[in-house]
């Protein structure tokens, strides 16, 4: 099979298009032929050397696929109400850029009814993460307010739509204008140019002074202190990704004051069963509002799989305004 392989850790243009061995699935497993697989900032920080394999893990970069089951364990499908020929899209823990992937069938959902594949593949990572640490994990009420760092990211983007559909108010922030009204139009309620306004007062303003309820953070670093300031009563703070740097300095009284929660998780390392409750959840709850319309996978672009290069300097030119995804041709 064709894969995009990471040649040596650096710029984009270590991205090969080279050949692989067809992996083959185990117990619990399918194998897909893939037709589209979707890019994450993860990929983007394995191939520069800053995000390890986990154990067992395949090398190829790719979180997340859209294709068709080609094989795998019978029992298991039957257990998830699959069958070979089913179009599927996965989260894996790796080997998402290549033509075929094997996928933990529990990690498996079908394609939802009126999307394409290129949509579907766009997503598992973002989904998952969404669901996992703003539903799971914070727990995000109805009539609450969550502020999304980044709503034009890919996790933004998924943010914005899943907690408006699910009964809460969304302020974003986004580093343009353009960026700030491609979010209001996906539902977000308020957008914040973070170049040109500081978050902090503007969440207090749109708030009435209250403070949001929950952030969902993908930087980190300084913006650790400015998000206890800006947090309501027992509001509660996910870190995600840590772009802005590891280290944070913060008003521990105020977290004491307020009652504040700070907790952050990551996602691909933990185990199938972890994973597994999280598809269940997508599947009853989301999967049914994509049918129906209401949310809606944006997609930026597309490129070819040879030019994986390419759209990894899109990722990292953060110009873009939802998923990048890349496409495989028929095999």
């Amino acid at each position: 099979m064709k894969a995009v392989e990471i040649s040596a850790y650096g710029p984009p243009d270590v991205l090969r298009l080279g050949e692989r061995p067809a992996p083959v699935p185990g117990a619990g497993e399918v194998l897909i032929r893939v037709s589209a697989s979707g890019i994450n900032r993860p990929d983007v920080l394995q191939r520069t050397g800053n995000y390890p394999v986990p154990p067992g893990a395949s090398d190829i970069p790719g979180l997340e696929v859209a294709g068709e089951i080609v094989d795998g364990d019978a029992e298991a499908l039957v257990a998830a109400g699959l069958k070979q020929g089913d179009r599927v899209c996965a989260l894996v823990a790796g080997g998402g850029y290549a033509q075929l992937c094997v996928a933990p069938v529990d990690q498996c959902l079908p394609v939802p009814n009126g999307l394409s594949d290129v949509e579907a593949a766009s997503l598992p990572e973002t989904f998952f993460t969404v669901w996992s640490n703003v539903f799971d994990r914070v727990r995000l009420q109805p009539g609450e307010t969550l502020l999304i760092q980044g709503g034009s990211s890919g996790i933004g983007v998924t943010a914005i739509q899943m907690a408006k559909a699910l009964g809460s108010k969304v302020i974003v922030t986004a580093g343009s204008d353009d960026k700030c009204e491609a979010c209001l139009k996906l539902g977000a309620d308020h957008a914040i140019n973070y170049k040109t306004h500081d978050f902090v007062a503007e969440a207090k303003r749109l708030t009435g002074g209250a403070g949001v309820n929950v952030i969902l953070d993908m930087v980190a670093g300084a913006y650790v202190a400015r998000e206890v300031e800006c947090l309501a009563e027992d509001g509660r703070l996910v870190i995600i990704a840590v772009q802005g740097g590891v280290k944070s300095e913060f008003n521990a009284g105020m977290v004491l004051r307020k009652r504040l929660l700070i907790t952050g998780s990551t996602l691909r390392p933990r185990p199938v069963a972890f994973k597994a409750a999280i598809a269940q959840s997508l599947r009853a709850k989301v999967w049914p509002l994509l049918e129906s319309g209401a949310i809606k996978p944006v997609i930026h672009s597309t490129f070819a799989a040879a030019d994986a290069a390419k759209a990894h300097e899109l990722m990292e030119s953060n110009q873009h305004i939802g998923k990048i995804v890349l496409t495989w041709e028929k095999q």
